[in-house]
């Protein structure tokens, strides 16, 4: 399992992902992807993330950019040394694709940055690409 890491601005971003076969239909074109984040606020000020942005390429090079509200339904704050890790999916028309985007970080401040999401492999095990 490939995981995805970065940090911006003392917020750090790791990813794990993985192909769930029981719920696949490769016949049907339908491939699912779930994966798992953790954000872990290293730096020295309080955090809140607001909103978030994924671009998601599959292996026919269709890109789709998803765009909302926090994320699974919260806009969670991190205290300095904190962390906050949540599980989601991701459907696939084809059996391999790629992940990366960002959150909109709102400082104690009200200060707002872009924490990056560095990009991850989605991928059926037997893919070759």
């Amino acid at each position: 399992m490939e995981i995805s890491e970065t940090v911006t601005r003392g917020v750090r971003i790791q990813v794990r992902a993985h192909f769930v076969a029981e719920k696949s239909r490769p016949l049907a074109g339908y491939w699912l992807f779930a994966y798992t984040v953790q954000i872990s606020n290293e730096g020295k000020e309080e955090v809140q993330l607001i909103s978030r942005h994924w671009r998601i390429t599959d292996a026919n090079d269709e890109v789709r950019d998803v765009r909302g509200p926090g994320v699974v339904g919260e806009q969670p704050v991190l205290a300095p040394g904190e962390t906050f890790e949540y599980s989601s999916f991701c459907p696939l028309a084809t059996p391999f694709g790629t992940m990366e985007g960002s959150y909109q970080m709102l400082t104690e401040n009200g200060e707002t940055f872009d924490a990056q999401i560095a990009p991850f492999v989605l991928s059926e095990p037997t893919t070759v690409h």
